[in-house]
């Protein structure tokens, strides 16, 4: 069926409400944006589903996540012996429709037989993971989309263990969301129905007690929080989402007493009016919290992500200025902070292990090594983290320490399986306390640590491309990349080339091949001569092509000039291919 035979059928079917209808019927002669809306079906992949909301196949909309939901469903039925009675555990976040989106799914579940709890509120995206473990549920569902636009919404799926459904069990989840061929198959029944059968149960403060105490329980040295927490003067922003419901009470109850929370960022607007990215990413997403934090003479600005699986802090510098930390330099601050603290507690085993994406600082394997502590790689998305530290649990022959993202994720602990800015920002204000005390800041430490090791520096280039066409360059881009192998980027030779869809290691300079032990992924990294690296991957969420950079210099005016340089030129190469493919 073609984009417009699909048009029409949401237009004339019964099964679609008025108010599709409605927006569908405006848009009847704008043909190029009823092919976007139906020239593919909203894509799951392997986390689970992103896009705008709207009508259409190819939007997110309470159709599209009955139907996932149906799938999931189907899933639980055919593969579990006792999932339907274990249930599935359902948030949201503070966006257009979460709320609504939330309870279609707890519907469809119930429909099915299958026991749902449900948040009465919004909460962040790490609490669910740590309430699919509380409660021993069989998964469980997020509805957000993370930071992006007031118009985006999403649908992620967790298993068992706390984490995001792996490869392997998300394609069989996807077969059988791909086998429902028609909207009005799906099952669903009325709310106060699903409640009174036991079907449907709505949780909150309990869990969120047990989530908070948990908290409390895996931070390190909250003797010192609780004896010299006023010392520090924080400011936070939740940026109109999630951390709201955690954060605060957190920083307070671990004895940050002197704290700030902009105010005009606290509620959860779905429009997230104040800032144009609701991204912590984004130094612009920080003005409210950098006036606050001049008023207050704050020592440290904490801000998270909608969905508060993202925290980003920045600190005050000898000269009164805020400096702004990336993931990476947290990621290197929090592994040096723990090995350090644990060794001198005397409780750093010889089994200990840091995981990181393939996309992450090196810097921290190096200080790793120091502490005799391995680090792992894996690929991008915590997932793949979460799955690392289920394993350990299962082995026992390993020890986790950290782990952390590139992209402001990190967790410490096993209560949950997915990043937490709420802990983040509990370690980040204890860490800064630490070295207020000693007359630091988390800036001097970070510039210790160069010294020491190297000036490690990283950064991410992101070419957006909408649509159909935008979503082919980008394939073909990849697909030419992997067919020529080139021998040189940026004028510089690489020495190895890993193919994660391939499944190989290219060593050119020996002209030798092994296999690469992870997950196929259509992901290409260079190593480069003179300590450079290059990372190429399509966004998993997003219709962006990911283009990472990392380089290593002595010092941080050769550094900059390097990965400036190196950046310039691999955009260029890039912008070349992609006009020709």
């Amino acid at each position: 069926m073609n984009y417009m035979s699909k048009y029409r059928d949401w237009l004339v079917s019964d099964y679609f409400d008025e108010e599709t209808k409605k927006e569908l019927e405006a848009i009847k002669d704008n043909e190029t944006e009823i092919e976007d809306r139906f020239y593919k079906n909203l894509e799951f992949g392997t986390g689970g589903m992103r896009g705008k909301m709207g009508a259409g196949t190819n939007r997110i909309n309470k159709y599209v996540v009955r139907k996932a939901t149906q799938g999931l469903a189907n899933y639980i039925i055919n593969y579990s012996d006792n999932g339907k009675d274990k249930g599935i555990v359902i948030a949201y976040d503070s966006r257009h429709n979460s709320p609504e989106f939330s309870l279609e799914a707890a519907l469809v579940l119930a429909a099915n037989g299958i026991k749902t709890y449900l948040f009465t509120g919004m909460r962040a995206t790490p609490e669910l993971s740590f309430a699919v473990r509380e409660l021993d549920a069989i998964g469980g569902i997020v509805i957000t989309a993370s930071h992006n636009p007031p118009e985006y919404n999403g649908y992620k799926l967790y298993w068992e263990d706390g984490g995001q459904v792996v490869p392997e069990q998300a394609r069989d989840i996807i077969a059988e969301i791909e086998e429902i061929d028609d909207f009005s198959i799906v099952r669903t029944m009325a709310e106060m129905e699903a409640v009174n059968q036991g079907l449907l149960n709505y949780i909150g403060s309990e869990v969120d007690a047990s989530y908070q105490k948990t908290l409390r329980g895996v931070l390190p040295e909250t003797g010192l929080a609780a004896e010299k927490g006023s010392d520090l003067s924080v400011v936070y922003t939740p940026l109109h989402g999630t951390g709201s419901t955690v954060v605060p009470q957190l920083l307070s109850d671990l004895g940050f007493s002197n704290l700030h929370v902009v105010k005009e960022q606290a509620d959860g607007d779905s429009d997230f009016s104040t800032v144009d990215s609701p991204n912590p990413e984004d130094r612009d997403a920080f003005e409210l919290a950098l006036k606050l934090a001049e008023e207050k003479d704050a020592d440290l600005i904490i801000a998270t992500d909608p969905d508060c699986d993202r925290m980003a802090p920045a600190v005050k510098d000898a000269a009164g200025n805020y400096q702004f930390l990336n993931g990476n330099e947290a990621g290197v601050l929090f592994a040096d902070y723990l090995l350090q603290t644990k060794k001198e507690a005397g409780t750093l085993g010889d089994n200990g292990v840091i995981v990181k994406s393939i996309v992450s600082t090196d810097m921290v394997a190096d200080i790793a090594a120091d502490y005799g502590v391995e680090v792992q790689d894996v690929l991008t998305g915590f997932k793949f983290i979460g799955e690392k530290m289920t394993e350990f649990e299962e082995t026992g022959d390993k020890e986790f320490i950290l782990g952390f993202e590139e992209s402001l994720g990190y967790l410490i602990g096993k209560y949950a399986r997915d990043k937490d800015a709420a802990v983040a920002a509990g370690l980040a204000a204890i860490m800064a306390l630490k070295y207020k005390e000693k007359g630091m800041t988390l800036l001097d430490r970070l510039a210790e640590l160069r010294a020491e090791y190297g000036y490690y520096l990283e950064d991410l280039h992101s070419i957006r491309l909408e649509g159909k066409e935008g979503q082919e360059i980008i394939t073909k881009t990849i697909a030419h990349l992997r067919e020529k192998s080139p021998e040189q980027i940026a004028g510089y030779n690489v020495e190895i080339a890993r193919d994660y869809k391939e499944s190989k290691i290219s060593y050119l300079k020996e002209d030798r091949e092994e296999e690469l032990k992870l997950p196929k992924s259509n992901v290409l990294q260079y190593v480069l001569e003179g300590n450079s690296k290059l990372t190429i991957r399509p966004s998993g969420t997003e219709p962006k092509l990911k283009f990472y950079f990392a380089v290593k210099d002595k010092d941080q005016a050769a550094a900059e000039r390097k990965l400036a340089e190196f950046k310039e030129k691999v955009i260029a190469q890039m912008d070349e291919i992609m006009e020709h493919v």
